[in-house]
């Protein structure tokens, strides 16, 4: 990798040149990222040590807030340490580190929203049967499916990322090392990365929303079909509501960012888009969660007044 490159470090500009506004900033990533670990954290306990909460749909759940915050971690630190800080710089090797670790657990989680889709079809349009093929192995089988699937597609980016060539400006036009913004600066040719951004991450975004797509489509064909009751319909579908705010919040951005040509894309549109699904959309999870599911409220008051 050192043969490869004569640039050793990065500097992240982050999210704005504006050196006033650092301060304030800072104040509001720092709230939000709180938000997030402290949401997404409650959600994760709950799920662990509540017995009524162990089940497929709360087990999915857990998997998703342990996601949330480990995504914003990735950013959100050194994002809030460089507000602060006159040295923006990061290392290669951490650049590349945080590449990795951003698009693992980004995959991840966009792979693992199909799975909590499959989970509400099997318990909706066959209820009978939900225990037989929800069963725990199949469940552990599809987690650690995805997570491996996940680490290897980053693991594919991180690498190609890596060996190329560094030798002009090092700075990122952005406020974590993310590929586009990586590709930039490299100094030979990148339409291998590029293709393999487009092909691969585009097919797990695009395969995995389609999948989403053809699972509330047969729960609100088998419902109609079904039922003739509006009330009902109503009731099966609430049961979703949650987790299609999080499907829309997490896929649109994303969908945006990395399906559109590179000839397209503005810095500061992509900045403003990553806040979103990096850092903003992982905080709103466990309140949409919360609001919306009986269950987890319940689990949650049942908590608090144990410990009041």
């Amino acid at each position: 990798m050192s043969n490869q490159t004569s640039v050793t470090e990065f500097l992240l500009l982050g999210v704005t040149d504006i050196q006033e506004l650092n301060p304030i900033l800072f104040v509001i990533f720092f709230t939000i990222y709180f938000i997030n670990i402290t949401g997404n954290g409650a959600i994760l306990m709950i799920v662990i040590l509540d017995p009524r909460l162990h089940s497929p749909m709360y087990f999915f759940l857990g998997n998703l807030a342990c996601l949330d915050i480990s995504y914003s971690t990735v950013t959100v630190p050194k994002l809030l340490q460089n507000l602060l800080s006159t040295s923006k710089a990061i290392s290669f090797l951490g650049c590349i580190t945080q590449l990795h670790f951003f698009h693992f657990l980004g995959s991840t989680e966009t792979m693992l929203l199909p799975v909590m889709a499959f989970d509400r079809f099997v318990a909706i349009c066959r209820p009978l049967h939900y225990s037989v093929i929800m069963n725990h192995q199949l469940c552990i089988h599809m987690t650690v499916t995805i997570w491996t699937l996940g680490f290897f597609h980053a693991l594919l980016h991180s690498v190609m990322t890596s060996r190329l060539s560094f030798c002009g400006p090092n700075h990122v036009h952005h406020f974590f090392c993310d590929i586009k913004p990586l590709l930039d600066l490299a100094c030979g040719n990148t339409e291998l990365n590029l293709w393999l951004l487009n092909t691969v991450t585009g097919t797990i975004a695009l395969t995995s929303f389609f999948l989403i797509f053809l699972s509330y489509f047969y729960i609100i064909t088998n419902l109609l079909l079904k039922t003739r009751s509006c009330s009902m319909l109503h009731k099966a579908l609430s049961t979703c509501a949650s987790h299609f705010m999080v499907v829309v919040l997490f896929y649109a951005p994303v969908l945006f960012t990395y399906i559109r040509p590179a000839s397209g894309s503005s810095l500061d549109q992509d900045t403003i888009i990553a806040i979103m699904y990096s850092v903003v959309t992982p905080a709103l999870n466990p309140l949409i969660y919360t609001l919306r599911n009986k269950e987890v409220r319940s689990a949650l008051n049942r908590k608090v007044r144990r410990w009041l």
